[in-house]
């Protein structure tokens, strides 16, 4: 289902990519949570290796926040942040952060299947980036960090319309 929605978006844009907010909205609309969902960041545009493994790890995170997490509650939502920021090499990083709030206390050891290797390995390294997984009071966070040049559509060779 996840590859089909990430699909769905970069055949409507011809393989040009598809911004985060949309990949977000494709991957969550299934769960009727928008009204619970906050996104902010700048404009992107991911490229399809980044649209298929983003949207594979943003389904797991919808799916496992529903049936369990922060949009299991009535007063549960998610905020999904990202950022360009300077890498230490002189480059463009990538950051990326959905955090659930308000959401029941998930127990760690009892969380460890296929989302989390999407999330902590799968993800990531189809980024060369890394990913980090972390338990709180109030439900799960995700971080992501990778080279921006991983993530965004180069914008050279692309003509204007």
């Amino acid at each position: 289902m996840a590859l089909s929605e990430s699909h769905d978006l970069l055949v409507d844009a011809e393989w040009r990519g598809a911004t985060i907010g949309e990949l977000i909205h494709a991957q969550t609309k299934a769960f009727a949570t928008q009204a619970r969902l906050s996104m902010s960041g700048p404009m992107i545009m991911l490229q399809p290796n980044a649209v298929q493994y983003l949207g594979i790890a943003f389904h797991e995170l919808a799916t496992n926040s529903v049936k369990h997490g922060a949009l299991s509650r009535h007063d549960g939502r998610v905020e999904v942040e990202w950022t360009v920021m300077p890498a230490a090499d002189g480059s463009d990083g990538f950051r990326l952060v959905w955090r659930e709030l308000d959401g029941p206390l998930v127990d760690e050891n009892t969380r460890r299947g296929f989302g989390t290797v999407v999330l902590k390995r799968v993800t990531p390294q189809a980024l060369s980036g890394t990913g980090r997984l972390e338990f709180d009071r109030s439900g799960i966070t995700w971080t992501l960090e990778a080279p921006l040049h991983f993530v965004q559509m180069s914008m050279t060779g692309i003509a204007a319309d």
